[in-house]
């Protein structure tokens, strides 16, 4: 199976459902924050091993937390992946910090402060 064929791609999107339909609903460690989201996953052509790119919308403490009992709960979320998607292999996942939803966050206020500050701008001009 190649990497961008469109067998993979709809693992990955399938394998990726599966992964937050289990850390929103499943998992019941306190540790894992509830603002968890699973940006991308990228399966391996031998469907052996799966990178999972979580993001965690907090601070640096709320990032390791999260990782922490994400990774002690690796074989129950294997277990239910295998249970849910029916695969030749059900992947080893390893799980990767991904920050890109909170630099969209911080890029977001940062153009609204911009904004805001041309709008004055205008505003002064205009009287």
């Amino acid at each position: 199976m190649r990497k961008n064929s469109i067998k993979s791609i709809r693992i990955n999107e399938e394998v990726m459902h599966v992964l937050a339909e289990c850390i929103r609903g499943e998992i019941k460690d306190p540790r894992i924050s509830p603002m968890t989201s699973v940006v991308s996953v990228d399966v391996a052509p031998d469907l052996k091993t799966c990178k999972a790119y979580i993001s965690v919308y907090g601070d640096e403490e709320a990032r390791l937390q999260t990782k922490k009992g994400l990774e002690s709960a690796s074989g129950y979320i294997r277990n239910y992946l295998a249970k849910k998607i029916n695969l030749r292999n059900t992947p080893e996942i390893t799980f990767i910090m991904d920050n890109s939803i909170e630099y969209g966050v911080n890029m977001s206020k940062l153009i609204d402060e911009v904004n805001k500050g041309t709008e004055r701008l205008e505003d002064d001009e205009t009287v």
